[in-house]
């Protein structure tokens, strides 16, 4: 009894080394937890154009305090983030480059435009200036205002959190084929 290739008996603890520990809460429940973790860590990487930045940088300071999100700290690589934040007017030729940065960014990935010039091209409507960023990438979050108040700012974060938190993914991720299907 107990050879390497004896069966358990029925109702037995399931096949493993002795004394392993059994399938428990935390093995069978970590998708939400990742939800979780990816909820109040949120590594964000502006992209910054226009006027917007003032108000996105008074946003970071110790007044508003948006490491209480967990989006403390911006990040200079895009390879490093999961939130991109456009921040300002885009205008054609810098589409690529905003396209660019958003596919080196890492799955799962988020995008935010903030202002009204990043959600539909502002008040600049013209033949240079992008109409929406959702006209490039995928947006999940449009935070309305020239510029957006910073109480405005924190409630698309938290509304963003509450995406990242279901494990929603953005309208494009979502059409694409394989999108949303687990490993396995």
């Amino acid at each position: 009894m107990g050879g390497v290739g004896d069966r358990p008996p029925a109702g037995g603890p399931p096949p493993g080394p002795a004394g392993a520990p059994q399938a428990g809460w935390l093995t069978t429940r970590l998708d939400p937890l990742l939800a979780w973790a990816r909820r109040w860590s949120l590594f964000q990487y502006p992209f910054v154009t226009a006027c917007c930045a003032m108000e996105f940088m008074s946003t970071m300071c110790a007044h508003f305090d948006m490491s209480r999100f967990g989006a403390e700290i911006p990040r200079w690589s895009p390879r490093q983030s999961d939130v991109l934040w456009v921040v300002g007017t885009i205008v054609h030729k810098q589409a690529p480059a905003l396209r660019r940065v958003y596919e080196q960014m890492c799955e799962p990935k988020w995008v935010v435009a903030f202002g009204t010039c990043a959600a539909v091209g502002g008040f600049y409507d013209n033949y240079s200036v992008v109409q929406g960023i959702d006209k490039i990438l995928p947006c999940d979050v449009y935070i309305p205002g020239c510029p957006p108040r910073p109480e405005a700012v924190i409630e698309g974060l938290m509304l963003l959190q509450e995406k990242v938190g279901r494990g929603e993914l953005s309208r494009w991720q979502q059409q694409q084929p394989g999108a949303g299907r687990k490993a396995g």
